[in-house]
């Protein structure tokens, strides 16, 4: 052995442990559900990059629910972290798409055969994150009837508030003058701008000092629906890099259904509200 070097061989290794790394993390489960079925090398990239999405919007999924809960509670500093990590999980949902963009379309061409109608527009779990954050879809379900659990999953949380629509409600607890038809609705009807509540906003941005909570918390949520954006232009830019303008697999539009995808707003007063101050 060189001087001063540490071996480091034995450390730990004494015996075998109660819970091993592997047990604990379902590994074995975990690292057996990639099923390819072209026979082509790049169709587990095109798997991973997928299911690795879906723990990931899992773990968003998770934050927003407790977020949405703490500003329920009036209890902001927990939410905030939460919903700042969310904005840190976007950038690995981001980074997923650059790792899919290595796919070529002629790598993509042998893989598509296989899919057949299988798509991301069936992910439940986007359609949970769009609903968590307002974008209100009953049309979109229907795809999952054949799914009793999912389907009821999707149901309610159609027609709960969303994380916006809880932080409205926080607004006018803390006596700000918000519509009545924004505090007391039909949720699972996607949410529409409204002036009075822009200017509600104007007022906590106008004097961020003396509202510094709710300063923070519009801020917060900015950077989710920036990231969120971010995501759904890679998707977007992805999609067109590998296949073009061809149809989806499920059906959709492709690009064109993701490009009018980019158009719609979360928290809609607080991108005007830039203009109004």
């Amino acid at each position: 052995m060189k001087p001063n070097a540490v071996d480091l061989s034995q450390e730990g290794v004494h015996q075998a442990p109660d819970l091993s790394y592997g047990a604990y993390l379902g590994l074995e489960p975990l690292l057996s559900c990639q099923h390819a079925r072209s026979g082509e090398h790049d169709e587990l990239l095109f798997i991973i990059i997928h299911q690795s999405s879906e723990l990931w919007m899992k773990l968003c999924l998770h934050e927003l629910a407790a977020a949405r809960q703490q500003i329920k509670q009036d209890d902001l500093g927990p939410a905030f972290k939460m919903i700042a990590r969310v904005a840190r999980i976007q950038q690995q949902l981001i980074q997923g798409w650059d790792v899919l963009s290595t796919m070529t379309p002629a790598d993509y061409s042998r893989i598509r055969p296989h899919l057949g109608q299988s798509s991301g527009f069936q992910s439940y779990q986007y359609r949970l994150l769009e609903f968590m954050l307002g974008n209100k879809n009953a049309g979109m379900i229907t795809v999952h009837q054949g799914m009793p659990e999912v389907h009821a999953r999707l149901m309610t949380a159609l027609n709960e508030r969303s994380l916006y629509d809880e932080c409205l409600a926080l607004l006018a607890r803390r006596g700000f003058d918000i519509p009545e038809n924004a505090l007391n609705r039909d949720w699972s009807q996607p949410y529409q701008a409204d002036k009075r509540v822009e200017a509600a906003w104007s007022v906590v941005y106008r004097d961020p000092h003396a509202h510094w909570e709710l300063y923070e918390l519009a801020e917060k949520l900015v950077d989710l629906e920036y990231r969120f954006q971010q995501w759904r232009f890679s998707h977007m830019k992805t999609v067109e890099r590998i296949i073009g303008y061809k149809m989806g697999t499920g059906g959709t539009g492709g690009v064109s259904y993701l490009v009018k995808a980019l158009s719609l707003s979360f928290f809609p007063e607080l991108l005007s509200v830039r203009t109004a101050i």
